[in-house]
């Protein structure tokens, strides 16, 4: 493993996320120009650099996490879709330079019927995907898979027994309104649910979870809703309020069967700030703790920062410092992958603070007399 320092957490890059140029969103049915754009990862990777965190490139791994995570067919899916895309000549007829679905095979589509992959490949497109927003091009799927090998890199450092508890994986695309079986949100793998499960993989008996993006982790819940041993807890603004997923992220969601409790989301009302959004993430850290988890997976979106376009939560850079602080009071092995985070002239500081606070927390004395 690289030598690098515990007194600064490492960033783990893999060169393929600024690959994925999706090129903008279907969004009710119009072409926008989207905010999840590759200079974001580059001006978080500049931030943090400038701040003295070493950088450490991902390594390539095996699909065996992946697959424990994801279906196999989604899978090849987002492996194969572009490739077969451009070979079917839909980029000239009827003109889509990227993979867009159009049918969905929704229950009310198909009541009771058994669901199965279709034929045509502009129909399968709705098989996996669940929204319009999330395009595949050219690089998506490098990107998407590199991202989860910075995510598995990052768990390596933290589980090589070496003085690195944290390590941050710098994910790009996001991941964690990716199910199983589907994907969306700006989404395609789930970096955080394969953090998780690499974890569990390397001997740590209860996981934790803990979301911060603005909006709530519904592909994280589904993936661990019925497991005791993976925690997952969601800080994030009211899907009632209007706000993605619109489905999922109400707080009588609470986990089933093994894993019933073992679900929080804390939704929170448009225009919260610092105090409210801090107020969750102590509720949060409670959680991880009245759980029993030996180690933790932060999904650090930033995209409740004030001026994010993307969300009309109003928290800031003291904010995220200070629940990085909070998370690192926890003093676990921390693997930080990164979600969401769209405003670019703050997106680098925002995520710098938040790393700041959690790296103080974790190296300062604990006890005392």
């Amino acid at each position: 493993m690289p030598d690098v320092s515990a007194a600064d957490i490492p960033v783990v890059w893999d060169d393929a996320c600024t690959d994925h140029r999706p090129g903008g969103e279907v969004f009710l049915g119009v072409h926008t120009p989207g905010t999840e754009v590759p200079e974001r990862a580059a001006l978080i990777r500049d931030a943090l650099t400038g701040r003295g965190h070493p950088v450490v490139a991902a390594t390539t791994h095996p699909d065996d996490v992946l697959l424990a995570v994801h279906d196999a067919g989604l899978v090849e899916h987002l492996r194969t879709v572009w490739s077969e895309w451009e070979a079917s000549g839909f980029r000239d007829d009827p003109g889509q330079d990227r993979v867009v679905p159009y049918l969905f095979p929704t229950p009310g589509m198909l009541p009771g019927q058994a669901v199965r992959p279709p034929a045509a490949l502009h129909a399968r497109a709705g098989f996996y995907c669940y929204d319009t927003m999330t395009l595949v091009g050219p690089g998506t799927w490098e990107a998407a898979r590199g991202a989860v090998d910075a995510a598995l890199t990052a768990v390596d450092l933290v589980c090589a027994g070496g003085p690195v508890r944290q390590a941050y994986a710098l994910c790009r695309p996001p991941g964690h309104h990716a199910t199983a079986t589907a994907y969306g949100g700006s989404c395609y793998l789930n970096n955080a649910a394969v953090a998780a499960t690499a974890l569990r993989l390397n001997g740590f008996d209860r996981v934790a979870v803990v979301d911060v993006d603005a909006h709530h982790a519904n592909g994280t819940q589904s993936l661990f809703y019925d497991r005791a041993d993976v925690l997952v807890a969601s800080v994030h603004v009211d899907p009632d309020a209007g706000w993605f997923p619109h489905y999922l992220g109400r707080a009588d969601e609470r986990g089933s069967g093994p894993g019933a409790g073992a679900n929080l989301n804390l939704p929170l009302a448009p225009g919260t700030g610092d105090d409210g959004w801090l107020a969750a993430v102590d509720q949060a850290v409670d959680a991880v703790r009245g759980h029993g988890s030996d180690a933790l997976v932060v999904s650090l979106g930033v995209d409740a920062a004030a001026d994010d376009p993307e969300s009309p939560l109003r928290v800031t850079a003291d904010g995220y410092r200070a629940a990085g602080a909070r998370l690192g009071d926890l003093r676990l092995p921390t693997v930080v992958v990164q979600e969401g985070g769209y405003h670019l002239p703050s997106v680098g500081g925002l995520v710098a603070a938040a790393l700041d606070g959690l790296g103080c927390a974790a190296s300062a004395p604990t006890g005392g007399a």
